[in-house]
């Protein structure tokens, strides 16, 4: 398959820990609610699900945030919950609510019937990323994503959205065998369905453990980190010449930073608890780090918007430059963007980014 050669490849360089003329900025649910564009677009799908499944729209949607701010890299338009969806739980959303599923997966009968879904079924996501690769003709590089097995394993069994996860950690906790054999299957249906993203045109690929943050001390890692290891080992790590960076983001997974160092990843992301700077140090250089200001800075004034960009690039401390390999950072929010966030303010924090980090960069190579 032939894409346009990439123009802006910073979030690309940075996600492998190569130096870049400027921090790369993206952000996380960037085509979104927040946008009067994307509220008409959907509009006119009638329905999440039927702008998600729709590759013009979701091509649409994905562009959209793009021709507003000037942000280094691309997000497939989908949900985190299309592989459950796939396995016939039966996926919806109403307007203005959360996901929910019309099956739940609460006992021993319905995990036995769980399976692999069939790739052909989530053929509408793929068809969206060649689509949406190439509409954007080299501009920035495409990330695609899935939610992590814990995550994925969490709607399952709650059905929705929840408050405390008493549904999923008493499963985890009754019958923890049933739990291992629903977290098997959706670490293979992961990979698969990431893999495919690769090959139809993804150049990123992200792993969303939103929940792993609400496990106790040791059941994170035998419940959320282990199967995100088992999928970051299926993945590809190039495609067509090219390396596909693999980024996980567990949101209130501070404590296991270290931990998570040792995952067979390129980017480890951050919510906005963390201190960029202490991550670095404790995870050394061996990861790019993503994040991570708190999403609602972004309903502050603009110059307190900037101000707080300044922040966290600082936190990070010295830029990467010169050649080699070097601890890097890709901006992003510390968890996704509100959908009562002012558009005018993304565009404050994208510019705010993008001319901070070239400052530092030009008074690093001044002192180099």
């Amino acid at each position: 398959m032939r894409f346009a050669p990439l123009r802006n490849d910073s979030f690309l360089r940075a996600c492998q820990r190569l130096s870049t003329p400027h921090t790369p900025i993206w952000l996380m649910r960037q085509a979104g609610r927040y946008l009067p564009e994307y509220r008409a677009t959907r509009a006119k799908a009638g329905s999440f699900m039927g702008l998600a499944t729709n590759v013009d729209y979701a091509t649409e949607v994905t562009l959209q945030p793009l021709e507003r701010y000037d942000l280094d890299a691309a997000i497939l338009f989908s949900d985190i919950l299309t592989i459950p969806d796939a396995m016939g739980l039966g996926l919806s959303f109403a307007l203005g609510e959360g996901p929910k599923f019309e099956r739940q997966v609460r006992d021993e009968a319905a995990v036995a019937a769980l399976a692999v879904p069939d790739m052909d079924k989530l053929r509408y996501v793929f068809d969206a990323v060649t689509s949406i690769r190439k509409a954007l003709d080299g501009r920035v590089p495409l990330i695609g994503f899935s939610g992590s097995p814990w995550t994925l394993a969490c709607y399952m069994v709650e059905g929705a959205g929840s408050d405390d996860y008493r549904l999923v950690k008493t499963m985890l906790y009754s019958r923890p065998d049933l739990m291992h054999r629903m977290l098997q299957i959706n670490a293979d249906s992961v990979a698969a369905y990431l893999n495919a993203q690769i090959e139809a045109g993804a150049q990123a690929v992200m792993i969303f453990d939103s929940w792993g943050g609400v496990l106790a001390d040791g059941a994170f890692q035998e419940f959320s980190l282990a199967y995100t290891a088992q999928v970051l080992s299926k993945l590809k790590r190039t495609h067509d010449g090219a390396v596909i960076p693999r980024i996980v983001f567990t949101k209130g997974g501070g404590l296991w930073l270290q931990q998570m160092g040792a995952l067979d990843c390129e980017v480890l992301g951050l919510d906005w608890t963390m201190n960029l700077g202490t991550a670095r140090a404790a995870v050394g250089a061996s990861k790019a780090l993503q994040g991570n200001i708190d999403p609602n800075v972004l309903f502050a004034g603009p110059d307190q918007v900037t101000a707080e960009a300044i922040k966290v690039l600082d936190s990070f401390g010295a830029p990467h430059i010169g050649e080699g390999t070097a601890p890097t950072h890709v901006f992003n929010l510390g968890h996704g963007i509100s959908q009562h966030t002012p558009p005018d303010n993304v565009k404050v924090l994208v510019d705010a980014v993008h001319a901070h980090s070239r400052r530092m960069r030009e008074a690093a190579k001044s002192n180099f």
